[in-house]
């Protein structure tokens, strides 16, 4: 199983191999790559910074996910630090035994990972102006 908080480029051939089964009819994969506009504004660049828990946090969401009758494995990678658009800043992979099982669990561990990560994301604005998203 791949779970990383990491500075490096993600790589998402090596999550789907890491997801790999002989028992898989499916591997469902997803990335998140950083967009040039939010809101209606221009975005130029962007900065994620994660807590010293991150990685904790994203092994207890893959760990769940896992856990799942249906999921056969998970791996999921989250980026920190300076991103530039077109950069894809989470990559998750889940395989199951059929289509629509590694669909919704894919989509749970991405939705989970996101509500759970403690990882701000600094949007630059086209204009100079920046923004601190999901910050408590």
């Amino acid at each position: 199983m791949i779970v990383s908080v990491t500075s490096d480029p993600l790589d998402l051939a090596a999550h789907e191999a890491a997801v790999a089964d002989p028992r898989a009819g499916a591997i469902v994969s997803f990335q998140g790559v950083v967009r040039d506009h939010d809101g209606g504004r221009s975005v130029v660049s962007l900065d994620y910074e994660g807590h010293p828990s991150a990685l904790e946090v994203l092994r207890e969401v893959a760990a769940e996910i896992a856990k799942e009758p249906e999921v056969y494995a998970v791996a999921v990678s989250h980026r920190v630090g300076p991103l530039k658009i077109g950069d894809v800043a989470i990559v998750a992979a889940v395989s199951t035994a059929h289509r629509g099982a590694a669909f919704a669990a894919c989509g749970r561990l991405v939705d989970e990972a996101k509500a759970r990560l403690p990882i701000w994301k600094r949007q630059v604005f086209a204009d100079g102006t920046e923004e601190w998203v999901n910050c408590p």
